[in-house]
């Protein structure tokens, strides 16, 4: 063992009995639920998650509803998410629980590991919060937590890192309360221990036990390499109006944003002369154009700069729809039917 962790456990639970979050995955543990709530959790903040949850919960309550879920339901329910593979897996996860588990998530970590979607973190976290299995459940912040703990400069990143602190919490997890310990690690890394060098240490329960504290090297840990620059990529939005519905898109099955609506995208940044140009050569009945201004969205390794312009229309042939596999949705179908990514947001809520 590295680090002995063994001597924060009293402290931290104390302290997560006092001042645990209120949540609803967390007041009814149902197996299910925790599962749906880490997965959402997954690069988003809790707070943001809570109304998704709900939402999904209402829409898919169990198991084999989410199993049996429309593709196009289940994009909807995760719309503003992001990273929609993740939902395609839970469905898949799901498909399997009911075929060889009898509809329950199984109570054991080896098999739960095996399913799509769920790695050795989600596998900990459903495992020891909701059966009682003593294992541990090491996302980012439990890394930053225990390492500032230990005054580690490990890289944070390697597997060989995360694998050797699940083996030391493996060994001190309190056989009693496993879930509460790994959700109180999650709990001081979200609300106290910060990242970027801001804990805020006298909220912390553990201060005292600290090495990095006591040694002055909060800014310095967590240990990350530099990330690398993200691909930046200019496009153009369409935001093309017809009598009141909008042109929509589905895209690839593969690649980025894969099988989810999108409004017409053009590569590279066009002015509005050379969008006019480019509707014309479509043969469209044009009634007006109209810059919406520069937006930019973030994926994990790329970087959208747009230009968006809203256009009107006086008509719009089938042909054109079917030569480009556009679809014409209303508002009210676009924001109830079909998912329609956060990348698009600055310009899908200028509906007019």
């Amino acid at each position: 063992m590295t680090y002995d962790y063994q001597e924060i456990i009293p402290y931290l639970l104390h302290w997560f009995d006092h001042n645990a979050r209120i949540l609803p995955w967390r007041e009814n543990p149902k197996p299910y639920y925790v599962w749906i709530s880490e997965i959402m959790l997954q690069q988003t903040r809790v707070e943001a998650v809570k109304g998704y949850f709900d939402r999904f919960i209402t829409a898919l309550p169990d198991i084999e509803s989410l199993a049996k879920a429309d593709e196009e339901k289940l994009l909807k329910l995760w719309e503003g998410l992001g990273y929609y593979n993740r939902v395609r897996n839970l469905q898949k996860a799901a498909q399997l629980v009911m075929k060889d588990y009898n509809g329950k998530l199984p109570a054991d970590y080896e098999p739960l590991l095996k399913l799509p979607g769920i790695g050795a973190y989600t596998a900990g976290a459903i495992a020891s919060i909701a059966f009682g299995i003593p294992v541990p459940a090491v996302d980012g912040n439990v890394l930053r937590v225990c390492k500032r703990i230990s005054a580690s400069f490990d890289d944070i990143t390697k597997e060989t890192v995360k694998r050797e602190l699940w083996l030391d919490l493996k060994d001190i997890m309190p056989k009693d309360r496993p879930g509460d310990f790994n959700q109180a690690l999650m709990e001081l890394g979200a609300i106290v221990c910060l990242p970027n060098g801001k804990p805020l240490c006298e909220n912390c329960p553990v201060m005292h036990l600290c090495k990095s504290f006591h040694e002055e090297l909060i800014s310095q840990i967590p240990v990350k390499p530099v990330k690398n620059k993200r691909r930046l990529e200019d496009k153009t939005v369409l935001l093309i109006e017809y009598q009141n519905s909008y042109v929509i898109h589905k895209r690839s099955s593969q690649g980025l944003l894969a099988g989810l609506w999108e409004l017409p995208l053009m590569e590279a940044s066009l002015s509005q002369e050379q969008v006019e140009e480019k509707l014309k050569e479509w043969q469209l009945d044009i009634q007006s154009v109209a810059a919406m201004g520069e937006a930019k969205h973030i994926f994990s390794h790329i970087e959208w700069h747009m230009l968006g312009y809203h256009i009107k229309l006086s008509g719009i042939s089938e042909q054109f729809l079917e030569e480009h596999a556009y679809l014409l949705a209303t508002e009210e179908e676009i924001r109830y039917k079909y998912a329609l990514p956060n990348a698009f947001s600055a310009y899908s809520g200028q509906w007019k």
